[in-house]
């Protein structure tokens, strides 16, 4: 055979052992008869009945998701690349996509993975290096197969990181970017280790043999597949820290910011607006009660000459809701608006309450402000309805908030929290 055909031959060849024989491709004549390949019912040779893979090997080549080579072989111990690990995973858990295709510059449009890279990365499975390198031939080390799928999945561990991942023997090895996956794979029952089940072996390339045990387990947490009996499952049952109650006395500060760096209000609206804890509030022992990004919800609400903030739920960073009585000091700072008024300047890094809007318009004339991206509270359908009571003024005084300055929050209310 020429090395020209010795080539596409084998182009095509490693198309379809990563693709599986379900997948069309626009093969070329030349390309349409490499050597055949052992049928997906088949036993592989090396893939003994009692091998510790042969259970998830089989069920996924009759999946069409990974198949043999042409000698009637699977090769379970061969490694796999990133590139043949992401033409595996976009096809075995096919999902919606979640975010815009990138550009890798090691990925040419005309490289044999291009699609399936394409497709795992807009699926949330894999992602690159800095700089937007795939590294498409580099083989893929078990630690990034997990967080892969659980990432790529959308699992969060359900308990302590470190207290399930304590398991493993090998715990220290695991890279700390790959820590909360592992121990949200675990979870779930995807981890398989052989032939020590208590051994991760987190940094050691992954084999042919353990990718499909790793992919199948993923199916199976999704109810997908019927679970495979095998004792190198890890099935340990992670028992949840007891809960502790700690309490915040009131008087406690609440230290919090918001998006934008000022917020614009007239004195008598009432504005809905969700600010953002700053920095984690801890307990005496150095736990940490309220997480740094965990939301202040309430509302803006006159307040003698002034507008106060009224605190009236707390969602956690892990998604709890805690009802919380809490409040800001009366912000009485005023900002004045005219006819003159520099109307970009003042909504520079802005916020705006409909009636402030409102005002703004009527007094300056500029109607473009009234946009949905500076609007708090309320949509910009309002403005027409608020604008009449602003018309033939020359001058409107507006309250300045402004979040990570003036707006000093405390509990008013002792808040026990777990």
């Amino acid at each position: 055979m020429s090395k020209t055909k010795r080539s596409k031959a084998q182009a095509a060849l490693f198309l379809a052992l990563t693709f599986g024989f379900g997948t069309t491709l626009p093969l070329t004549t030349s390309l349409l008869n490499p050597a055949p390949v052992v049928a997906q019912t088949s036993q592989f040779p090396d893939v003994a009945s009692n091998y510790w893979a042969a259970g998830f090997i089989n069920e996924l080549v009759s999946r069409e998701i990974i198949a043999g080579f042409p000698d009637g072989s699977f090769k379970p111990d061969a490694p796999v690349t990133r590139a043949q690990f992401a033409a595996m995973v976009q096809k075995a858990l096919s999902k919606t996509k979640g975010r815009d295709a990138i550009s890798f510059v090691d990925v040419s449009a005309n490289y044999w993975a291009y699609t399936a890279i394409t497709n795992s990365y807009q699926m949330g499975f894999l992602s690159g290096y800095p700089g937007q390198v795939f590294r498409p031939e580099q083989n893929i080390p078990r630690e990034q197969v997990l967080v892969s799928l659980a990432n790529g999945l959308n699992y969060s561990a359900m308990n302590n990181a470190s207290t399930v991942l304590s398991y493993y023997s090998d715990a220290s090895s695991i890279s700390d970017f790959a820590r909360p996956a592992i121990a949200a794979a675990t979870e779930r029952k995807m981890v398989v280790n052989y032939a020590n089940l208590k051994q991760l072996n987190p940094k050691r390339n992954a084999t042919r043999a353990e990718v499909a045990a790793l992919i199948y387990q993923a199916l199976f947490s999704q109810g997908q597949v019927a679970a495979i009996n095998s004792q190198y499952i890890v099935t340990q049952q992670v028992a949840a820290t007891p809960a502790t109650s700690f309490r915040i006395p009131a008087g406690t500060a609440i230290p919090v910011n918001y998006t934008a760096e000022k917020i614009l209000l007239t004195k008598d609206e009432t504005v809905p607006v969700a600010l953002m804890v700053s920095s984690d509030i801890v307990s005496s022992q150095g736990v940490v009660l309220i997480p740094k990004g965990s939301e202040v919800m309430g509302e803006f609400r006159p307040s003698g000459d002034g507008t106060q903030f009224i605190a009236q739920r707390l969602k956690l960073t892990d998604g709890r809701m805690i009802a919380i009585n809490a409040t800001s000091n009366v912000v009485t700072e005023t900002e004045s608006v005219g006819k003159g008024t520099n109307v970009g300047s003042l909504l520079k890094n802005a916020a705006l309450g409909a009636g402030a809007a409102a005002a703004i318009s009527a007094v300056t004339g500029d109607k473009a402000i009234a946009t949905e991206e500076l609007l708090i509270g309320a949509g910009a359908g309002i403005l027409a309805t608020l604008i009449p009571q602003f018309l033939g003024l020359n001058k409107v005084d507006l309250l300045v908030v402004k979040p990570d300055t003036n707006l000093d929050l405390t509990f008013n209310s002792d808040l026990t929290i777990q």
